[in-house]
């Protein structure tokens, strides 16, 4: 019949265009019909923005850089070494560390979805889920780290690892120079949330 919508349909129809209105729009909704607590919302999206999010990785990165037997133990069970430190959890069940060196760049997509190490980098960037990103990633690594700023050597291979439901990958990237002596906390301050997918390079300090 015409004129005979669901509530659903009613819903979808008044939600603005805008992605983020309409999250605020969908939330309100649900709010309204008792089917959302926003305190619980609120305490999920704090959790993986602020105290989870990509500090977690951070400081991984900036401990593999100063400490050789932390690096070693990442290279052999990098998911007990995250669960010794407590960074476990919602979709970081089984990671694995891959190092950037001058000869190889490593960069990390999921080309079926979007897997990804939430208890290490907080919440996926919404380019890591697009389209765009997970085709274009594997076959034309390159030129996706030019659009992200990122220029490599002609002689530096680049890497790409694909992300599943099974394994979960972090970015090793390349230690700045001039961070000799810098202690771990100062190191992870240099640890950029793409320089840990790969799309990215550790800052320079200073």
């Amino acid at each position: 019949m015409p004129h005979d919508h669901s509530d659903h349909e009613h819903a979808h129809a008044l939600l603005p265009s805008d992605p983020a209105l309409r999250v605020k729009a969908l939330e309100t909704i649900l709010t309204r019909k008792g089917l959302v607590d926003p305190a619980a919302l609120d305490e999920i999206i704090d959790t993986y923005e602020s105290r989870v999010g990509p500090k977690n990785g951070a400081d991984v990165v900036a401990r593999a850089w100063s400490d050789e037997g932390f690096r070693a133990a990442l290279a052999v069970d990098a998911t007990e070494v995250m669960r010794e430190l407590g960074y476990y959890g919602r979709q970081g069940e089984h990671i694995v560390c891959t190092e950037c060196t001058p000869s190889v760049h490593h960069m990390v997509v999921c080309t079926l979805c979007s897997c990804y190490p939430w208890s290490l980098l907080g919440i996926p960037p919404g380019w890591y889920k697009s389209d765009a990103y997970r085709s274009r990633a594997v076959r034309e690594p390159r030129k996706v780290l030019a659009e992200f700023g990122v220029a490599l050597p002609p002689e530096t291979a680049v890497r790409v690892w694909d992300s599943t439901a099974e394994i979960r990958y972090l970015v090793i990237p390349l230690r700045p120079a001039g961070t000799e002596g810098m202690s771990v906390e100062e190191l992870a301050k240099l640890v950029t949330r793409d320089s840990m997918i790969g799309t990215g390079l550790a800052r320079v300090p200073g």
